[in-house]
């Protein structure tokens, strides 16, 4: 039986990093893999949605991935999304994530083209065929890549020996009983119910706001795992309050993300790529009031 306490603990989905210019940084996105290491967190997903994934060309996500790995191997579990709207670009991320020595790919179904169960299947298993000594997480993220995971469909994934898990984005918590039931290990994908998802036997969370405030999410994981049920939840209440005045911004919630980061002692990591919309004039005092709330919350429960 294979041991996944690699996996245990709270994993930030790891933002993309650009320059002034708006190029992948590798200075940044070595620093921010400093900063999150430091702040005591189990490992980082790599190039999901957080890393802006379908807006980077394949040359700059093994850049990005690469920089990743030359700080966090050795001291971070690390999971990287490999997926493309087409095989030969996922299958290519996924032999480079193999070689730089992750420990995990990760892949969200194709978009655009809704296709069928075995079609899905066949490109899960054509991607984790070239990384073929690495673990490979199936993605459910339905409200955004418009496909559901089902439970005939994980069943002929499990079929695969390196399929492990889900990464669980859907919102309902359901939905990690039954991926458990099928034997697969589960991530806890929407961040504003970290604690009912391992509850509902979660092996840890991925998120794309824990990088943000790593503090306040550790210290619920800490509470759960120690019994302390109510207190976990209150911590879970402060994150939940937090991302709802993010999301009240006008632009992207990770231009949000990223200018909080900033503002709360993390490194400069830039704004985020077009299409996605940055930071709109009448924004600043909301990344203030999260700011503020990130610090009052980590002051009060972390301390």
């Amino acid at each position: 039986m294979k041991d996944f306490t690699k996996y245990e603990g709270v994993i930030p989905a790891f933002y993309a990093c650009y320059d002034e210019a708006g190029a992948v940084s590798p200075e940044r996105v070595r620093a921010l893999v400093r900063y999150l290491a430091d702040k005591g967190v189990k490992g980082l997903y790599v190039g999901g949605s957080s890393g802006e994934c379908i807006y980077q060309s394949v040359a700059e996500r093994k850049l990005v991935l690469e920089n990743v790995m030359a700080e966090a191997k050795g001291r971070l579990t690390i999971i990287a999304h490999v997926a493309c709207n087409n095989t030969a670009d996922s299958r290519e991320l996924a032999a480079h994530a193999q070689q730089q020595g992750v420990d995990a790919i990760a892949a969200i179904p194709p978009i655009y083209f809704h296709l069928p169960d075995h079609g899905v299947a066949k490109y899960w298993n054509d991607i984790s065929d070239a990384a073929p000594d690495t673990d490979f997480i199936i993605y459910n993220i339905p409200q955004l890549a418009g496909v559901a995971l089902s439970v005939p469909l994980l069943r002929e994934m499990m079929k695969n020996p390196r399929v492990i898990g889900v990464k669980n984005s859907s919102m309902p918590v359901q939905d990690i009983q039954m991926w458990r039931d099928e034997g697969a290990i589960v991530f806890n994908g929407p961040d504003e119910q970290f604690v009912s998802g391992l509850a509902a036997g979660a092996i840890s969370g991925i998120g794309g706001t824990y990088a943000a405030m790593p503090e306040l999410y550790l210290k619920a994981r800490e509470l759960f795992c120690a019994g302390e049920l109510e207190k976990a939840r209150q911590v879970q209440n402060e994150c939940c309050r937090i991302i709802y005045k993010m999301c009240t911004a006008h632009g992207n919630l990770y231009a949000v993300i990223k200018e909080i980061l900033r503002r709360t002692g993390g490194p400069d990591i830039g704004s985020v790529r077009a299409p996605l919309v940055p930071l709109a004039e009448g924004d600043g005092p909301i990344v203030d009031a999260c700011a503020a709330m990130i610090r009052e919350a980590i002051a009060q429960y972390c301390a």
